[in-house]
């Protein structure tokens, strides 16, 4: 069960997607890089009148909740992978396999960071799986040209080197608005994505430290913050220098004013003193917090 978290205690959410109308947002992974916490690796999937509209990162297991959420390839209008780590990125070919048998024709708006530090930008990452002639998945290349019945990715690179939020609108929906910040992940190029549904304002953090001053500006007033927690207080330095702690989780959510805070990207060495992290967490912040299960929903109904 999901468990909803507010200064009464834990209470039931609600766990049917899609909603008749209005948004809402799918857990489609909550867990991390290890097969230890019996979940699928880190997605969510933004539902919008009964339809499947956005993914934001989409690693290992994703792609069977994707089909056990009954979401569709041909409904959606963008995907955002916030880095190059497998546990955000490495079901995206089987996604795009599954999307040969749709109908789908109208390009797909894809966005993602630009290279650095050893790891592939947006465009070399969708060149290694399908270039025509080395990608890894060349069988499947009518995704860059549109030929071969197949869609045709309209890749958006996120350029780095600026502080500031980097609108993707226009290349995307007119459904939702995109925006997208560089966050602190190591050495990791990493982004965090803010959709905007009508009045509603969802935050995706991805992985980070937490200790970004941009960040909690670009989370201000957030109707929901999902943040990974996916390390104990009292992790190591290095730990420490990818993930943000449940107290800092705690803190940035108090900060930004979020209105709900969603926990995700749980490992097993998060998982065994919960509770406790949760307590962590409450000790900062004292708005919801939902603790993430695979396939759980949250809808956003306007004021």
């Amino acid at each position: 069960m999901l468990l909803c978290g507010y200064a009464q205690g834990p209470q039931a959410a609600d766990d049917s997607c899609p909603p008749e109308s209005g948004p809402a947002v799918q857990v489609l992974g909550s867990g991390g890089p290890i097969a230890d916490d019996a979940r699928a690796s880190s997605a969510y999937l933004l539902w919008l009148d009964g339809r499947s509209r956005a993914l934001i990162d989409f690693g290992g297991g994703a792609f069977l909740r994707f089909g056990e959420a009954g979401a569709a390839f041909e409904d959606l209008d963008f995907i955002g992978l916030s880095h190059f780590h497998t546990d955000h990125a490495a079901d995206l070919p089987a996604l795009l396999k599954s999307g040969y048998f749709s109908d789908r024709r109208r390009p797909l708006p894809v966005a993602g960071p630009e290279a650095g530090r050893g790891f592939p930008g947006l465009g070399e990452f969708l060149g290694g799986l399908l270039d025509p002639d080395r990608g890894s998945f060349r069988y499947l290349a009518g995704y860059r040209t549109g030929t071969g019945g197949l869609a045709r990715l309209a890749p958006i690179e996120v350029p780095g080197g600026v502080d500031d939020p980097v609108a993707l609108d226009r290349r995307t929906s007119d459904r939702f608005r995109v925006e997208a910040l560089y966050v602190p992940h190591g050495i990791v190029p990493t982004v965090a994505f803010r959709l905007r549904v009508g009045d509603r304002r969802i935050v995706f953090a991805s992985d980070q430290r937490g200790d970004s001053d941009a960040f909690v500006a670009f989370s201000k007033d957030a109707d929901l913050l999902v943040m990974h927690m996916a390390i104990p207080g009292d992790a190591d330095a290095i730990a420490r220098g990818l993930h943000a702690t449940p107290a800092v989780i705690g803190s940035v959510a108090a900060q930004a004013g979020a209105r709900t805070l969603l926990l995700s990207h749980f490992m097993a060495r998060s998982l065994r003193r919960l509770e406790d992290h949760l307590a962590e967490v409450r000790e900062r912040y004292d708005g919801r917090i939902v603790v993430a299960e695979d396939l759980a929903c949250l809808a956003l109904a306007g004021d």
